[in-house]
């Protein structure tokens, strides 16, 4: 096994190989899974020639940064429990025992703990194994408001399978380029705001952020306390469960998951879930300005009408309070969650602090601030004021649940709010930062409020996957999966396969 993360591409010249096995996409589904067991060594050989191909080499895809090349001889051993050695590539902002964990920072290229976050061990417990850590956007997204998504000092830049100079969107934007690749058969991703749902659906891929809670943060990098979940990112939504059922538990030293209401397995009920009579509400004002995804999104609504669901079109807008009030919630949740995690690492050397990490960063332009700055993290060290980050944390709570998800939910007599969840995939330019186009999605509502969000692939614009975003009230994850389940069944549309190539319009 290789303990070493290196930045590429030194790193595929440097890692162990193993037997080779043909290019072999991991069968998946919850027929073909629940029917067999997965045949670990031929998969996990198979996955780990495809890194070596399309990661370390062909189009570079730069979406691992290390892996276990023993990962076969693992899997094997853990026939019998619920994963049967079903591998996982996990965010690099999550602890693994083996692998140092970075957050995609150079101030944190040696952070090698020696422990596995709970979500981890759970996920071992069960008969999962870590094929690697997977590249992010650097200090998942949080570092500047001129970022470019899936570009990390030790990793590089993440690159599309779609179209390899498209984003891959941030900040689980290894996780997404990994799974969509056939690179393992699920992944850890994590959100604050969008990192799961946004690089899920770019990548044609099922993404489920959980209710907060549902999953401990306990040795994971953070960013916020009330927003911050890990969650499973995956190829069907049945394995979405399956991967959440595995990773989910109580935490002592995450309080919020002593409060959590889960159930003991998520994928109970998926096979039979049913949209008849099921009301739905369809938020057609984060449908944006784009007419094709506003035609896929008209698809997948004739397919939940066909299945039996009943659509009430859902009126909302997000009032200026939640936005004045939501930046200052992060930065502020920052600071302390930043300090209290760097504070406590073992061993010696490396940032205690924010602000150590702050002066890392311009002690090391040259490598870690070419192509943004830290402005949102030299923010976050001023804003210190804890009545007003009180007070803040108030309005979003109001505006997000009471008169957010829960009015909506409430007052249109539906269980579900749908949308799309983003739009396709912009030209990556480190140069001038991300591109964000059309206002489509309300994933934010999820994302602050805590709640529940799902995407599941709809289709594609161009070749370019586009999500349909699924979101429920707090501890209705099962539900929401459930419903996720069944659209997947009804679902008309052609999904896109990579192309591993640059995009170019179709028919060319």
């Amino acid at each position: 096994m290789n303990h070493r993360i290196l930045a590429r591409p030194a790193l595929a010249l440097l890692l162990a190989t193993t037997a080779s096995a043909a290019l072999a996409q991991q069968a998946g589904g919850d027929i073909v899974l629940r029917e067999r067991p997965v045949p670990a060594i031929a998969d996990t050989a198979a996955q780990i020639e495809r890194i070596r191909t399309l990661d370390d080499a062909g189009p570079m895809l730069n979406a691992v940064i290390v892996y276990n090349p023993d990962a076969a001889a693992v899997a094997v051993t853990q026939t019998g429990k619920p994963l049967a050695g079903r591998t996982v590539m996990v965010k690099d902002n999550v602890e693994t025992a083996e692998f140092p964990t970075t957050a995609g920072s150079l101030a944190l290229k040696d952070n090698a703990t020696g422990r596995d976050a709970p979500l981890i061990a759970n996920l071992r417990k069960a008969g999962g194994v870590v094929l690697g850590k997977t590249n992010l956007s650097e200090w998942a997204n949080i570092r500047s408001n001129d970022s470019t998504s899936g570009w990390s000092a030790v990793g590089g830049l993440t690159r599309n399978p779609f179209a390899t100079d498209r984003n891959t969107c941030g900040s689980s934007s290894g996780s997404g380029a990994a799974i969509a690749a056939g690179f393992a058969w699920g992944a850890i991703g994590t959100e604050t705001n969008g990192s799961i749902a946004c690089p899920a659906s770019i990548n044609g891929l099922v993404g489920f952020k959980p209710s907060v809670g549902i999953v401990s943060r306990t040795h994971v990098v953070p960013i916020s306390s009330t927003q911050d979940t890990a969650g499973p990112m995956t190829r069907t939504v049945y394995d979405a469960a399956l991967l959440l059922t595995a990773i989910a538990g109580e935490d002592r030293a995450d309080p919020v998951t002593l409060e959590a209401k889960r159930v003991a397995d998520y994928t109970a009920g998926l096979d039979t879930a049913s949209l008849k009579g099921v009301r739905i509400g369809v938020l057609r004002g984060a449908t944006g300005s784009r007419a094709d995804v506003k035609a896929l999104f008209d698809t997948a609504l004739e397919d939940l009408k066909r299945a039996g669901a009943e659509l009430v079109d859902v009126e909302y807008s997000a009032p200026g309070e939640l936005w004045a009030a939501a930046l200052p919630v992060l930065l502020f949740e920052l600071r302390v969650e930043m300090d209290k995690y760097l504070s406590t690492r073992p061993g010696t050397g490396g940032p205690r602090s924010l602000a150590d990490v702050v002066a890392f960063n311009s002690a090391n332009a040259a490598t870690e601030l070419r192509f943004f700055g830290q402005d949102l993290f030299e923010e976050a060290l001023k804003t210190t004021d804890a009545a007003a980050y009180q007070k803040n944390l108030a309005t979003l709570r109001r505006l997000t649940r009471a008169e957010g998800i829960d009015k909506l939910l409430a007052d249109n007599t539906v269980s579900f709010l749908v949308a799309p969840t983003q739009g396709p995939a912009w030209s990556t330019d480190l140069v001038n930062g991300d591109n964000f186009n059309g206002r489509i999605g309300a994933g934010y509502l999820a994302a602050i409020a805590g709640y529940p969000h799902l995407t599941v692939p709809m289709g594609a614009v161009e070749g370019l996957p586009i999500g349909l975003s699924i979101m429920g009230a707090q501890w209705q994850d099962h539900a929401v999966l459930k419903a996720g389940a069944a659209y997947e069944k009804a679902r008309t549309a052609v999904l896109p396969t990579p192309t591993f190539a640059p995009w170019k319009p179709a028919g060319e």
